[in-house]
């Protein structure tokens, strides 16, 4: 069930365009079939972490992901994320990678220059 889980949040941030129609829980308790109450306590027993955090943790690497690529802006990025706004997601990055989305944009243009020194 913990798998099941993983891989709809999974395939909802890293290959899913639209956003979904209800909120998460109610998202993946009418996917699995089961009160979100128990995959809730399922999940976090078994993996030492919330479904938010999990969800959150992944939109955060997809950002990241977007933003290595360079092809689209902040504003892109956290539309294409279903964020409220650039600064939302730029809170949540902050908080949970220690760097604004800008800076570590910047830090893999460092480690690009200097890999192209070498």
């Amino acid at each position: 069930m913990v798998e099941k889980i993983k891989t709809l949040i999974i395939e909802l941030v890293h290959y899913n365009e639209d956003q979904i129609r209800t909120n998460l829980s109610d998202y993946l308790s009418e996917k699995l079939d089961h009160n979100y109450t128990y995959l809730s306590n399922l999940f976090s027993e078994i993996k030492g972490t919330s479904i938010e955090k999990f969800y959150l943790w992944n939109k955060i690497e997809r950002a990241k992901e977007l933003l290595i690529y360079d092809e689209l802006s902040l504003t892109e990025i956290a539309c294409k994320l279903h964020y409220s706004s650039v600064a939302h997601l730029s809170n949540q990055f902050k908080k949970m990678t220690g760097l604004t989305p800008s800076h570590f944009k910047n830090l893999k243009n460092i480690n690009r220059r200097a890999l192209g020194n070498a």
